[in-house]
């Protein structure tokens, strides 16, 4: 079994959003008075009194920028929320934000979307994703929140 591992906002780009994001905008720091952002820069839920800041982030743009790849009008821009300074990164022994209704988008090498499919708990996300790269297409997966559509992480082919 092919154990997959999630990929948080790159310390570069993070760099770069935490003082303009990818709109444009500048960052504003703030105090989470009551916790539970999940925050994509160490791929956890924020502890309440903790500084962070909320986003836009476009990851298939930055991939993009990597791999030579033109997603034209599949690139998008969408909230999320970081650590408003540097922090360690992810800790993770399995995948994060578990428990939950997700979405996994599909992406080419040419970064278009090749479809998507619903995680329903309990169904393993391990076996979401080997049906996922069975597709010889399939270059990197994006992880979504049903409820409001964001970014959550990425996986790519292992």
């Amino acid at each position: 079994m092919t154990t997959y591992t999630a990929r948080p906002v790159p310390p570069t780009a993070l760099k770069e959003l935490r003082s303009v994001d990818d709109a444009g905008r500048r960052t504003v720091p703030l105090v989470d008075d009551e916790g539970g952002a999940p925050l994509r820069c160490c791929l956890r839920r924020s502890e309440p009194g903790e500084t962070i800041a909320l986003v836009s982030y476009a990851p298939l743009r930055r991939w993009s920028a990597q791999t030579g790849a033109d997603p034209g009008a599949y690139d998008e821009q969408g909230p999320v929320f970081i650590h408003a300074d540097d922090c360690a990164g992810p800790d993770l022994a399995g995948l994060p934000f578990p428990g939950a209704h997700r979405t996994l988008r599909r992406y080419s090498a040419r970064g278009h979307i090749l479809g998507g499919r619903l995680v329903e708990p309990p169904e393993s996300f391990d076996d979401a994703f080997a049906e996922a790269f069975a597709d010889p297409e399939v270059a990197l997966v994006h992880v979504r929140a049903v409820e409001y559509g964001c970014f959550l992480y990425e996986v790519r082919r292992p």
